[in-house]
């Protein structure tokens, strides 16, 4: 017999894999192989239930909800879960919604799980970051427009007095980079009072709700409307924030202000 591949996903081990923003078809092929070996998969709210149609039919699905803003499974729980049926011997994966590495607690399991002595992998996926703004015909970076780009939780865990967000503005602004805010709508006033400090209320911001999804929703502002664009057009989580130059291209494409995507 060949020897099995140095990622097999083999009893005893778990696998933690980004399910991408919500598009079912924007897995990867490595996604598609891990869904398909699980015996156990523990899947968080935010993950298409199109993509368990690669699950086999005899694994065993257990929702373990975590969704900002909402009533959460805890994470220490979670993390029992994980290292319980590894050592039962399954075939363990983790399903979450875009990337394990951003801002999917990914590094907290991971450490956690080789603490317990237990094999771990990550298949990478899709970030809703990325995925959100190419949605709408948008590049992250640009030559003329942006220079980089910074992914930044608008969220602290309790007890962290969080981003800096003056310094992080004079950042953005000086080093032209375009910031990707997540988990940013129930702070967006103290966000965008911080930002201000730093980059011009007419700073282009775009705000993108459920990613890829068929029932997408945008709109194009400023950083000085935030709140009242939010507001008015009833946007809210899950979404991610967009701000910069990029947006701009937006409006070149001659998109409206407020759109849902076609199916």
């Amino acid at each position: 017999m060949p020897p099995e591949p140095a990622d097999a996903f083999l009893p005893g081990t778990v696998t933690l894999v980004g399910a991408g923003p919500g598009d079912p078809e924007l897995l990867t092929l490595k996604a598609v192989r891990a869904i398909g070996a699980a015996t156990v998969l523990l899947v968080d709210d935010l993950v298409n239930d199109a993509v368990l149609v690669h699950a086999a039919p005899g694994a065993r699905i257990v929702h373990v909800g975590k969704r900002g803003g909402c009533k959460s499974t805890p994470q220490a729980f979670i993390e029992k879960l994980m290292v319980m049926a590894a050592r039962e011997g399954e075939v363990v994966v983790r399903l979450k919604g875009g990337d394990p590495f951003v801002f999917g607690r990914g590094g907290e399991e991971v450490e956690h799980l080789h603490s317990q002595g237990i094999t771990v992998q990550v298949v990478n996926g899709i970030t809703a970051g990325l995925g959100g703004l190419t949605a709408l015909g948008v590049p992250l970076t640009h030559r003329e427009h942006a220079h980089g780009v910074v992914f930044v939780t608008g969220h602290a865990k309790p007890g962290d007095s969080g981003t800096d967000w003056p310094a992080l503005a004079a950042t953005v602004r000086d080093a032209r980079l375009t910031l990707v805010i997540y988990m940013g709508v129930s702070g967006a006033a103290h966000i965008q009072q911080q930002l201000l400090t730093g980059l011009p209320a007419s700073t282009p911001l775009a705000i993108i709700q459920h990613a890829t999804l068929p029932h997408q929703r945008h709109a194009v502002s400023t950083l000085g409307d935030l709140v009242a664009t939010l507001a008015r057009e009833q946007l809210g989580s899950p979404a991610v924030i967009v701000v910069g130059d990029v947006v701009l291209g937006i409006a070149a494409a001659a998109r409206p202000r407020i759109a849902t995507r076609s199916a």
